[in-house]
Order: C-alpha cells, then structure tokens, then sequence
C-alpha cells in the first residue's frame, strides 16, 4: 500500500519548514511515500511560499477555515490507500514510518492508526506528565471506546475515510478526532500505539494553559462519544 500525507496549514511559515523536512528523507528515496500535500488553509502569511520551496511537495489552497476542511480537502486529493495526517508543526522521526507499515501489514481489518505527540517546546515536566496520560488514560480510553484519534498523528485507510463521508467539515476545531475516530471505528478496528511518537509544538497549550485546554479536549471526547457531537461550538482563533 502507498501512502499519501496531508498536512493542513494555516499560517504555520514559521513551522511549517520543519515538517516537510522531517519527511523529505522519505520523499524521494522511500517508494512507500506516495506523495506529501500541503493544504494552504486560508493563510494570510508565507506558508505556501514556503512549502513550496520543497519540490516535491504539492501545495494546494483550501480557502474555507478548519482543521477538518483542509484534511477534507487532502483526502479528496490523495492517491495513497493510506493516507496520513499531520499537524504543520509536527515532525516525524526516524521510525514513523516502518511503524506504520508494521501495523497495516499485519492486520487486514485495521482502518486506522494513531499515537502519541510529545511537544519539543514544553518543559521537561510535561512530557513526564504526558507520557503518564498516554499509558495511564489514552490507552485504557481507547480500550474502553475502540478510538483515541490524534488529529496530529493518525493514518487511516483512504477507502475507509471515503467509505464514512470523510471529515465532518461542520465542526471548527475541538471535538474533530474524536469524532473521525468514533465514525471510523464503526468500519474497522482502530490502534493507538504508545511507540508510535511524534514531535509537535505546544505554543497552543502555553497560549491557553495546559489545564484549560485538556478540559476541553476531554469535554469534546466525553461529548462525541456520548451524544455524538462535540460541545465546543466557536472556532478558536490561536489555532
């Protein structure tokens, strides 16, 4: 299976570099990596000047704001039959990818896949502090509920996302992984696996506070899984 990655981007010039760097190994030695595509998500800054410095990169606009839309708009574009999904201030590492391979060659009725993201920019702390809510609270979650989606770091098969409608475009910003996950368990089995690691920036979480935000994170899950829907209804603007 070849695998397509998106990676939404609303004015991430200053990140967004680094991402496409952390793949460009990949890009033009591993055949397994179909194609990268940035999705230009109405940006006001040089994101797309800048991911278009990488040659192999296909940069296209989305001129509708939200995560969700520009992830829509990647996988109507993709080839892939896998498609992958990352954050523009994400980067992968060294094993990302034979990992993900690992996990889709073994088993035929997983649709999806996903796992934890460590932020290069918080104190030591927090990444003790998050290591403890993978083991301690994603994993046991993902058990209990059959997903735990990180918007992220996720991978999915492309027939299977086509196969629910795709990305609910409807909603702004929280709630949006869980909400992929809960629909996408219903055609396949999803993973979270603690190894499967990515790097990612947590000027979200400074700008906010780390208590606020993982109330809301985990106020939308609670919402998506119990009433189907998530609770937060404004798009928030430091996205």
């Amino acid at each position: 299976m070849k695998l397509s990655v998106v990676v939404p981007a609303y004015n991430e010039e200053e990140y967004i570099s680094y991402c496409l760097d952390s793949l460009h190994r990949y890009i033009s030695h591993d055949p397994r990596l179909l194609e990268v595509i940035v999705v230009n998500n109405a940006s006001t800054d040089r994101t797309a000047e800048v991911a278009k410095r990488f040659s192999a990169v296909n940069v296209i606009d989305e001129p509708h704001k939200g995560a969700n839309c520009a992830r829509q708009r990647g996988l109507d574009k993709a080839q892939g039959e896998l498609v992958a999904f990352l954050d523009a201030d994400t980067r992968i590492n060294e094993t990302w990818l034979d990992r993900l391979y690992e996990h889709f060659g073994r088993s035929d009725d997983l649709v999806g896949l996903s796992g934890p993201a460590y932020f290069f920019d918080m104190p030591h702390w927090h990444k003790t502090a998050m290591k403890t809510y993978y083991s301690f609270i994603a994993q046991p979650t993902h058990k209990t509920t059959g997903y735990m989606v990180l918007g992220s770091n996720f991978v999915a098969k492309r027939e299977s996302l086509r196969s629910i409608g795709g990305f609910d475009t409807s909603i702004p910003f929280y709630g949006d992984d869980a909400n992929i996950g809960r629909r996408l368990s219903r055609v396949g089995r999803i993973e979270f696996d603690k190894k499967f690691v990515v790097s990612t920036s947590g000027r979200r979480m400074l700008a906010e506070g780390p208590i606020r935000v993982s109330m809301r994170y985990a106020a939308n899950y609670i919402s998506e899984t119990v009433f189907k829907k998530p609770v937060t209804k404004r798009y928030n603007d430091i996205r």
